[in-house]
């Protein structure tokens, strides 16, 4: 629910700031006074379009910022994590709007683009009012209305799932199909470069092992000579290291023999012998076997050339040349087994074309039972808000892909094919007529006013259980409705309260007087300029405001007792 809302120079609004509770909050004031602006204002925090003339005059930004309690709104936390933020009981959402025209908006302090907030906004918040921010006027949210309304959700996941198979299966299917004739006419081309391949039988990492070889053999008697040299300076010659660490050590010994304190150096010096004694062995070892021979030398050469001939033809690395292989491999194969191929891809789409089948004509049973049930609530309810003569009719129609369909989206029933969409084969349109005699019509072509605030209430109130939109702002529902229609009005609206947080401008007491929390919103002069405030009420200041919409600006005794008739306040009440 929004729990509080900050407005800061836009339009007449110099600086307001209010705090909203759960239930039914109602926003009265004289015509003029700033009441839709609230509104307006509201929208740009849920992404409804900028105009750099709502900017008060004199301030280089306007900022609008609302607070949202978001505990629950599990469909708004995924949403939040796909796009890498993190979900919170608490929503704070700001936009900024500066006199040159740019927009920036910021969702708990994080900048966000307003694509973004828009579609946050579309999990908070339904706006019916002036601005086009209605749900139920969009035809395309209709099906999905419906299936929460009867509690579809489950099975069109299933059969969602079944259409991922099938689009899947499906795409496979086209492509290699689409491969075919490439295939064929690659095939002996394709045979040829794997021969040249597998003819050189190249293995991973082999070019390094080979390049050290090389490198080795054709320094081999540079090697044999220095390696000879070093033996004999540590080990063969007369006085060599080794000889000499000998004495060394000899003498540390005999010397510890008087002193101890040569006990460690005398050590260390025969470890160095071992040390040099063991080097001069290895390097004998490496000098014995090093090898001369010109025709491994050519033949490693070759090995090289030869490898480094198929890197330019096939990717200019060798693990290039390795993963080409397995491509090329991958589609002989696959021209060879052509047939066999298509048939079982084949065999996968027809398969996820009978789950999607199975499923989407139970989904469609099912929404034809939902339909029946929506359209007898809303009209019941049409009834009651002063629409006696409605005519209400959720409309089921499935599309026919024709006889050549364009892709293998579509399903047999019935003796026709029919395309399948997101949610089956149905599409689904609410129509309705609001005066007798007149046909029925899209609701999204119904002529806007009060007539279609009462519509859209009558349709959210059927709706609502199973609507999750946390929060329902009507702006001027009320107009052309008075009398016992207004008292009914006020009482869908109190109603639709019970699970929905509802913010509603109105003029008239029966809707009014059901306030949960009721705001006064009211222009005043401050140093020379316009400024709308907006205040919350206390119960008595709410009785006087509400004898003002029954009797005018002149409140007498007997207009405030009507009043307190009209909000069912008992004495008890009065008292405290």
């Amino acid at each position: 629910m929004l729990t509080s809302l900050h407005i800061q120079n836009y339009a007449l609004i110099e600086d307001l700031t209010a705090s909203f509770p759960n239930g039914l909050v109602i926003l009265t004031g004289e015509t003029g006074a700033g009441k839709s602006i609230i509104i307006d204002a509201l929208g740009l925090v849920i992404g409804e379009r900028a105009n750099v003339e709502g900017v008060r005059a004199g301030a280089d930004r306007a900022v609008v910022e609302g607070v949202f309690d978001t505990a629950g709104n599990a469909r708004l936390a995924d949403f939040l994590r796909s796009t890498d933020m993190d979900p919170a009981d608490e929503l704070i959402v700001r936009r900024e709007i500066s006199r040159r025209g740019q927009s920036r908006c910021f969702v708990n302090d994080s900048p966000v683009t307003l694509t973004v907030l828009k579609q946050i906004g579309e999990f908070l918040v339904d706006l019916h009012g002036q601005h086009e921010h209605q749900s139920l006027l969009r035809p395309e949210t209709h099906i999905a209305m419906l299936d929460e309304f009867g509690g579809l959700e489950d099975m069109v996941r299933e059969y969602q799932q079944a259409l991922g198979r099938l689009r899947s299966a499906a795409a496979e299917l086209a492509d290699l199909r689409r491969r075919e004739q490439q295939l064929m006419e690659k095939r002996e081309f394709t045979a040829f470069q794997l021969s040249e391949i597998d003819a050189v039988a190249p293995r991973g990492g082999e070019e390094g092992e080979l390049q050290e070889a090389l490198t080795i053999l054709e320094n081999s008697e540079r090697l044999f000579g220095a390696t000879g040299e070093l033996y004999e300076s540590l080990y063969g010659a007369d006085r060599s290291v080794h000889d000499l660490l000998v004495l060394a050590r000899n003498q540390l010994q005999d010397l510890a023999a008087i002193d101890r304190t040569f006990g460690d150096a005398a050590r260390e010096c025969a470890g160095a012998v071992a040390v040099v004694a063991e080097l001069a062995r290895f390097i004998q070892s490496y000098n014995a076997g090093i090898e001369f021979s010109p025709e491994r030398l050519e033949e490693l050469r070759e090995r090289l050339g030869r490898l480094s001939l198929l890197k330019k033809k096939f990717g200019g690395s060798l693990e290039a040349v390795l993963a080409r292989r397995e491509e090329l491999s991958s589609e002989l194969s696959l021209a060879e087994n052509f047939a066999a191929v298509i048939q079982r891809l084949a065999g996968d789409v027809e398969s996820a074309r009978g789950d999607c089948s199975l499923l989407a004509e139970r989904l469609s049973a099912k929404r034809h039972e939902v339909a029946r049930r929506i359209d007898k609530g809303i009209l019941a309810e049409l009834s009651k808000l002063g629409i006696p003569d409605a005519k209400f009719t959720t409309r089921m129609t499935r599309e026919d892909p024709g006889d050549a369909p364009t892709n293998d989206l579509w399903i047999q029933a019935g003796g026709r094919r029919m395309t399948l969409n997101a949610r089956g084969v149905d599409q689904v349109e609410f129509f309705i007529s609001t005066n007798i005699g007149e046909e029925e019509r899209p609701l999204a072509k119904v002529a806007s006013g009060g007539e279609i605030s009462r519509v859209m209430l009558g349709l959210k109130s059927i709706l609502a259980r199973s609507d999750r939109l946390p929060v329902l702002i009507f702006d001027e529902i009320d107009v052309g409705v008075s009398g016992r229609i207004a008292q009914a009005v006020g009482k869908s609206l109190k109603s639709l309260s019970s699970f929905h947080q509802v913010v509603a401008i109105t003029h008239l007491p029966q809707i009014a007087g059901l306030a949960d929390a009721h705001f006064v919103v009211s222009k005043s002069e401050r140093k020379g300029r316009a400024t709308t405030q907006m205040r919350r009420l206390t119960l008595d200041e709410q009785v006087t405001e509400v004898a003002k919409l029954m009797s005018g600006a002149s409140v007498t005794e007997t207009a405030r007792a009507g009043a307190r008739e009209l909000m069912g306040i008992t004495r008890s009440q009065r008292a405290s």
